[in-house]
């Protein structure tokens, strides 16, 4: 069975191919950097990072620009299909405005299509639409990994809050009802915070949501790191996972000792961001 090329779908006219460019993004060579990025930042990445985060001129008005992002090896979602409309020679001579095409808009989010662009990132489609595949088109806009289990829960600051601003069902479930002791990593300097979710700080969905909301939790040495430091470095250094996880059942004073074997195991008084 033959491959279902992008302009099998996008029907790009002979006369138009000429003037369309495709927008690779992948940040820091990292895909879930890229991924988690993208989904906490979508309006920065479709409109701010297409017409200005470039070192170049990429764009003449009238150009049709797809922005595609890495979500995997050689996979790249379909995020928004522009018209150039205007060059605004700011930015070092860059900045654009551009309209949403809106006959593509039911791909928005929901194509993946495969391809290695190599180093450059801004790309002709005349001389690679032939070998664009589509290897997907979700039923559903594309929001980032299923629930795969507790015991493979390990998030990003950016990748915990897409949970709840995007409200996935799968993950919103497996945790609202769900106690545990869990850990956060930050990731600049290696020290640890271990802490428990029970009913009485409302369960594991409930406990993470605060950190998501101010960065601490209401913890008192994490409280402090965000007054000193400010909120963007929980966001960018931050890592949550699970160390034990228990169902809604299971005595709130056993998670709790467990929690404080936890911080002895780990040494997270004396070497990370426990205070008790």
């Amino acid at each position: 069975m033959s491959d279902i090329k992008l302009n099998d779908i996008f029907r790009f006219t002979k006369e138009e191919i000429p003037y369309i460019k495709i927008y690779f993004h992948v940040w820091e060579s990292d895909v879930n950097y890229t991924r988690d990025y993208y989904l906490s930042n979508k309006e920065q990445v479709n409109h701010w990072n297409i017409f200005y985060n470039a070192d170049k001129k990429h764009f003449k008005v009238g150009e049709i620009v797809i922005n595609a992002i890495k979500v995997d090896y050689d996979k790249y979602l379909v995020t928004m299909v522009k018209r150039v409309t205007k060059d605004l020679n700011k930015y070092n001579n860059q900045g654009y405005e551009g309209e949403i095409i809106e006959t593509f808009e039911p791909y928005f989010d929901r194509l993946i299509i495969k391809y290695k662009p190599g180093r450059m990132r801004v790309r002709k489609y005349a001389s690679l639409y032939n070998d664009i595949v589509v290897s997907e088109i979700l039923s559903e806009p594309w929001r980032g990994d299923e629930f795969k289990g507790y015991d493979e829960i390990c998030l990003s600051y950016p990748q915990l809050a897409s949970i709840f601003r995007l409200e996935k069902r799968d993950w919103m479930t497996a945790l609202q009802n769900q106690k545990a002791v869990y850990l956060i990593t930050d990731k600049k300097t290696g020290q640890l915070y271990v802490g428990s979710a029970t009913s009485k700080n409302k369960m594991l969905l409930s406990r993470w949501t605060s950190y998501v909301n101010n960065g601490h939790g209401g913890n008192a040495e994490l409280r402090k790191l965000v007054k000193e430091k400010g909120f963007d470095y929980v966001k960018e250094n931050f890592q949550y996972s699970l160390l034990e996880n228990f169902n809604g059942k299971v005595d709130d004073d056993y998670i709790i000792s467990r929690e404080q074997w936890w911080k002895k195991v780990l040494q997270s008084r004396k070497f990370g961001y426990n205070d008790n």
